[in-house]
């Protein structure tokens, strides 16, 4: 599987985090940058796990 971009965002009370390609919502939270991270990766496996392989987006100059 390619890398997974994530974007993490600092607000006044902790961090949230979503990462880019995957069909559907996912965002994961946390009081630190780390907790936000592993949120979000625990989200996206299960994500995954759920929808299959097919629930992340592959560009098709990628393909």
């Amino acid at each position: 599987m390619k890398p997974i971009k994530f974007i993490v965002e600092k607000h006044p009370d902790g961090y949230i985090a979503y990462p880019l390609g995957l069909k559907g919502v996912v965002i994961g939270q946390g009081d630190t940058y780390e907790e936000a991270m592993a949120d979000v990766r625990s989200a996206m496996s299960f994500h995954v796990e759920t929808f299959g392989p097919d629930a992340v987006e592959i560009a098709a100059s990628e393909m």
